[in-house]
């Protein structure tokens, strides 16, 4: 796998959850803060406004797309002074993988697709930790059209749900985060001078390097053969991933073991040597020491108690 599809692999727990709501004026409704989750907004029908954790609200219209990375507060209003009442939709909430609901009046409707993903922060990656508190993606002819489809296939499914729609929600549900990301990332990267995670992606050199780890993590990798993938110097790679992901390669590649080690641990029964194996480890013990350096605890006794269930 690339290095982005690992990312929204390993870090969703649970089911994801969606819901088409009718929000009728005068409406607005406060979203609270949701440690532990992403969301996003999309608006189908109408206009509506953004409320953010900070600064001026922002007017969206219809295909706008709005991701909240990191699980803060916000508000959607159809005016920006409207009083915003508490939840009565929160897809996190309710045990259903989709929901369709109305609110509101008899005014002009507003048609929202809204949606949640539980993420388990043990396993984030460092690079959501270059996003924003929200992310606010604005319907442009021509551009995004992944994003535009996947958008428009998950409103039909939860809109008029038939046979296979659960098996067809959560594969679009999972499909939208990953364009979101990408369109985030692609954005990132116009300006001339990217920085951070964004810039790592975009760069080829480094970029070959990531996605070699992640399509081989169990390679005994070193320096030098990551450089080669990079088509860098030794010196020069170095240099240039550490800038980009502040992390040294050799850092990164036991991260990024330990944290797949702790995915399969959590979501599978394979035996504690055939992960050590699989993610790079020649032995059980050395395994079961660097696991127990990143996460203080043994990898049997992760499994055992539950510490990795999302």
């Amino acid at each position: 796998m690339d290095l982005l599809s690992d990312v929204v692999s390993i870090l969703r727990s649970g089911r994801p959850r969606s819901a088409r709501v009718a929000w009728h004026a005068p409406w607005g409704q406060r979203f609270p803060a949701a440690p532990g989750s992403a969301g996003f907004q999309v608006i189908l029908q109408g206009s509506g406004w953004l409320i953010p954790p900070t600064g001026d609200p922002v007017p969206l219209g219809v295909g706008d797309v709005v991701f909240f990375p990191h699980g803060h507060a916000y508000g959607l209003a159809a005016d920006p002074s409207a009083p915003l009442a508490d939840p009565v939709c929160d897809p996190l909430a309710d045990a259903d993988l989709f929901v369709s609901d109305f609110v509101g009046h008899t005014g002009p409707v507003t048609v929202t697709l809204c949606g949640g993903y539980q993420l388990d922060p043990r396993h984030a990656h460092p690079l959501l930790r270059d996003l924003p508190a929200v992310i606010h993606l604005p319907a442009r002819f021509g551009e995004h059209p992944e994003l535009r489809t996947a958008v428009d296939l998950l409103g039909n499914e939860v809109s008029r749900p038939r046979p296979g729609a659960d098996t067809a929600v959560l594969a679009l549900l999972d499909m939208l985060l990953l364009y979101i990301l990408r369109a985030w990332f692609a954005q990132s990267t116009a300006p001339a001078n990217p920085t951070g995670w964004a810039a790592a992606l975009a760069d080829p050199a480094i970029g070959a390097a990531l996605n070699a780890i992640h399509r081989d993590p169990a390679r005994a990798w070193t320096v030098q053969s990551l450089a080669d993938q990079a088509n860098l110097s030794r010196a020069t790679f170095s240099r240039r991933f550490t800038s980009l992901t502040a992390q040294a390669p050799l850092t990164y590649v036991t991260w990024w073991r330990l944290t797949l080690a702790a995915d399969l641990l959590r979501r599978s029964d394979a035996p504690l040597t055939a992960i050590a194996g699989r993610v790079g480890y020649t032995s059980e013990f050395a395994f079961a020491n660097a696991f127990k350096r990143l996460y203080a605890i043994a990898p049997g006794r992760y499994r055992r108690t539950g510490a990795a269930t999302g």
